[in-house]
């Protein structure tokens, strides 16, 4: 398993989880519309990584299983969110809490974040185990741009990594 950038041939296994209503119940965001076109828009748009970072997650085939991504990376301030999605198949193998430690792994040590931050529903029961399981803890003091950016932010559970944990 390993991370690599994003690839026209990985959208249609992009889009099998954005039409897993299993995968996406909790998600923010309708991704049970979405079309091939958009995952191969989102895939050639990835390219691009001033801003955000999108990996794909592959196995030992080369073949995709989910996507990790650094969003909003903040340059001046040393920041960025987390997030990450993965295809059924891919649940239980491992290679979810391989990807994460590897795209934290390289906000901090190539990009030189001092922090990651992500958040999660309370109610996604899954993620919320995954995340603790892997020993990630849960933060209360959530910065006002993130606050910001999730009007809902009171009702999910948040995370962060720091530099040197």
């Amino acid at each position: 398993m390993r991370l690599r950038p994003l690839e026209i041939k990985d959208a249609e296994g992009m889009l099998e989880w954005m039409h897993d209503s299993d995968v996406c119940e909790f998600m923010q965001r309708d991704f049970a519309s979405m079309t091939i076109d958009n995952c191969i828009g989102f895939i050639q748009s990835s390219r691009d990584m001033s801003e955000d970072m999108h990996l794909a997650a592959v196995n030992d085939d080369d073949e995709y299983m989910g996507t990790v991504s650094l969003k909003h990376i903040d340059k001046e301030n040393k920041t960025a969110e987390f997030a990450i999605t993965f295809r059924r198949c891919a649940m239980g193998t491992g290679i979810s809490a391989f990807a994460m430690k590897e795209m934290i792994k390289k906000g901090i040590c190539e990009l030189g974040l001092d922090s990651i931050i992500w958040c999660v529903s309370r109610e996604n029961l899954r993620a919320n185990r995954f995340y603790g399981k892997n020993g990630y803890k849960k933060i209360d003091s959530v910065p006002e741009k993130y606050k910001q950016l999730y009007p809902e932010w009171e009702s999910m559970n948040w995370f962060e990594v720091k530099k040197g944990e």
